[in-house]
């Protein structure tokens, strides 16, 4: 896992498609109807989709320790590539070093434009889930905020019940992963229990390590639908109190695309840099593990009762629902905060639009992309005008 980790670029599809390669074709620990059908558990639940699955991958070679083991060697080499990166982010206010940094910011509004694309050909293929992702992008713009995001996939649940009900997918009745009931029982109420005590942090110790942990796991526990959904989330949760700036995230969730393994370790940066709770290397261990760990815990919680919820209908109704929501969610965050906080000019919106097509037509890594962006933010940062007037004349 660990070499995966240090290899594994260009995002959790990608990491499935390593995942079945190492462990299907390769070693064969798992069969392929056991992969997909794993792979379909770990989507169904909130969480890092690539994370869960190669936990539970350790976890059925090797118990708990295992399921530890893969998750830390999956995780370390990004989380540790991203405290670096902010160790030399305040050294980067060079003449170049400041375009540098807004190319990072730059490259999220590409990024995130193709994942809403793609969700929203995969999660709202009708007039019913678009018109639930429509409803939930104006909740979130009209009223920014957790309560608002939290509102918007409650509606989407709600509505998913209502609208979805005929276009349910018949589930199997057993499962190939047998947990501990007990086990189970515990995660589920620990997942309960701390997102309660989260709500209640901030009333006790403002800006406490409490707080931060609070911060990381409210996000961690609503992320539907991919790891690119945690964006507005941990936004919200740490820009809006002043723990992180504006720019300082936009630019971590920049780097964060040029690495390899998994998006969530987007947590052991903002967690270094964040001004609440202990930082630097401790803040950066409290991001990750907060980040990661309601994923973790509903996934433990699930493994042992996975037919049965795959066969709910009303359980699949609302999943369909909080799915579309899913996706107006993230549209709102493609508008606020990152289209308002890194277009600022029109050289800015042409670097966009040409990381966009590398995305999209050339098909493009994210790394290469990221590396263009930035490099192209630097060059437009020498006036490009100027660079032009001499053909002009």
């Amino acid at each position: 896992f660990f070499r995966l980790g240090l290899r594994s670029f260009g995002g959790p599809i990608a990491h499935l498609g390593y995942f079945r390669e190492e462990f299907v074709v390769r070693r064969r620990w798992i069969e392929e109807s056991a992969f997909a059908e794993l792979v379909g558990l770990c989507q169904f639940l909130p969480g890092p989709t690539s994370s869960q699955v190669g936990f539970s991958l350790g976890l059925m070679r090797a118990g708990y320790r295992g399921a530890l083991a893969a998750w830390l060697g999956f995780t370390l080499p990004s989380a540790a590539l991203l405290v670096l990166f902010a160790l030399g982010a305040p050294r980067l206010h060079s003449h170049w070093g400041v375009p540098l940094l807004h190319g990072l910011r730059l490259v999220a509004l590409p990024i995130v434009a193709q994942a809403v694309a793609t969700m929203a050909r995969a999660l709202t293929p009708d007039l019913r889930r678009i018109g639930i992702a429509v409803l939930a992008a104006a909740v979130v713009l009209v009223a920014p905020g957790t309560l608002a995001q939290l509102s918007a996939l409650l509606l989407g649940a709600a509505l998913g019940l209502i609208l979805c009900r005929q276009i349910l997918q018949p589930g199997a009745l057993s499962s190939p992963f047998h947990g501990s009931r007990v086990v189970a029982t515990f995660c589920l109420a620990s997942f309960w229990l701390l997102l309660l005590a989260c709500m209640l942090f901030p009333l006790l110790d403002a800006r406490g390590s409490g707080s931060l942990f609070g911060a990381f796991y409210r996000s961690g526990a609503l992320v539907f639908g991919g790891g690119h959904v945690v964006l507005p989330l941990l936004r919200d949760a740490l820009v809006k109190p002043g723990w992180v700036s504006d720019e300082a995230f936009l630019a971590g969730y920049g780097a964060a695309q040029a690495m390899p393994g998994p998006l969530f370790s987007l947590g052991a940066y903002l967690g270094f840099v964040a001004t609440s709770g202990p930082h630097g290397l401790a803040g950066a261990a409290l991001g990750l593990t907060a980040l990661f760990l309601p994923g973790i815990l509903l996934l433990l919680a699930a493994l042992p009762y996975w037919g049965q919820l795959q066969a709910a209908p009303a359980l699949q109704s609302a999943f369909h629902g909080v799915q579309a929501a899913v996706v107006g969610v993230l549209a709102a965050a493609l508008y606020d905060p990152i289209w308002k906080n890194s277009v600022h000019s029109f050289w800015d919106f042409v670097l966009a639009l040409i990381a966009l097509a590398l995305l999209v037509l050339w098909r493009l890594p994210a790394l290469l992309v990221v590396l263009v962006t930035a490099l192209g933010a630097v060059a437009a940062a020498a006036d490009p005008w100027a660079l032009l007037q001499p053909l002009v004349h």
